[in-house]
């Protein structure tokens, strides 16, 4: 299974990169490719409600802004699973985020019903609060309704700040892990009974390395 693991954050060295690399891991772990990418890292407009409220996001399923929306929306058509990363300001996912799912929702939830992009494919959504550890669960909330709207088949959901961090990574690279697994069922019947019943890990996650 091809997991896309969408993180938004300018900081290269935090939790929410943190969470990322986890679920990397876990995806690895899983036996499927995993390809990271950061929101931040794109040009990604506000919905500028064309016309009379709906464009070509009704007609054609894209959106006419010219930025990297549409490469984006690309990485999400070919990939097989999903997980959402992002930091929490005032309660909420970030702000390229937001901006990104608005238009993603508009483009697709005009299909036919239940035939979006994202359909019935497993999401992990991960919260993660660095500063004052508050808000999580509203920014889950928040990215809950993105997963029903787009019509996503939601895996987990899993908060994490500061206080929890060592254990939370742990539990997002064994949901990616086991997500991942249950794509392939019968890869999970040939595995030895102790490895089904695995505790979670005791890794160490690496963090990763600053640019430049």
């Amino acid at each position: 299974m091809k997991v896309l693991i969408v993180t938004s954050t300018p900081n290269n060295d935090g939790l929410t990169a943190a969470c990322g690399e986890a679920a990397r891991q876990g995806v690895v772990d899983g036996h499927s490719p995993a390809r990271m990418i950061n929101l931040n890292d794109y040009a990604i407009g506000s919905c500028t409600v064309c016309e009379d409220g709906w464009g070509t996001c009704k007609t054609e399923h894209r959106c006419s802004l010219q930025d990297d929306f549409g490469k984006l929306q690309e990485m999400f058509a070919q990939a097989e699973g999903y997980v959402w990363i992002s930091p929490v300001y005032f309660g909420e996912p970030s702000e390229p985020m937001k901006a990104f799912f608005d238009r993603l929702r508009r483009c697709e939830m005009t299909r036919v019903k239940g035939e979006t992009i994202l359909a019935g494919k497993p999401t992990v959504c991960v919260a993660a609060a660095g500063g004052s550890g508050g808000g999580a669960i509203r920014c889950l909330s928040e990215m809950e309704r993105w997963a029903e709207q787009l019509k996503s088949d939601p895996f987990d959901y899993i908060p994490i700040t500061r206080r929890t961090r060592e254990y939370q990574l742990e539990t997002i690279h064994d949901a990616l892990t086991a997500m991942c697994a249950a794509s392939e069922p019968e890869r999970v019947q040939e595995m030895p009974l102790s490895a089904r019943r695995r505790r979670p890990s005791r890794r160490r996650f690496r963090r990763p390395q600053k640019k430049g």
